[in-house]
């Protein structure tokens, strides 16, 4: 599934630089096909992505179809233009919520 292998490839991404200068849990609420909770743990050593809450508080929570999320991780669509359409909604810390969009 295209959200699942995105989150794989976040995962093969991941390392102890990014999760040293990020300093972030990323909590990710998707609707439609493939929907559900899924995370990025940019906080615990090593970091960890996948299916589910993540495993300490997240400190960031963004919510949006999982259609947008697989365009916004490819590079088809901007996080800030998707945030400025309403197709993504953050709760919580704005500053680590652009630190991920670096990151992309």
């Amino acid at each position: 599934s295209p959200v699942a292998e995105t989150f794989r490839v976040i995962q093969g991404a991941m390392s102890e630089e990014y999760v040293r200068t990020t300093q972030g849990v990323f909590q990710f609420e998707l609707s439609g096909e493939e929907g559900g909770t899924w995370y990025i743990d940019l906080k615990t050593k090593g970091g960890s992505a996948g299916f589910g809450k993540p495993p300490v508080t997240a400190d960031v929570v963004m919510s949006m179809s999982s259609a947008d999320f697989v365009k916004m991780f490819t590079g088809k669509l901007k996080p800030t233009l998707a945030f400025m359409s309403g197709k993504l909604r953050i709760k919580g810390n704005m500053t680590l919520a652009i630190k991920l969009e670096k990151m992309l």
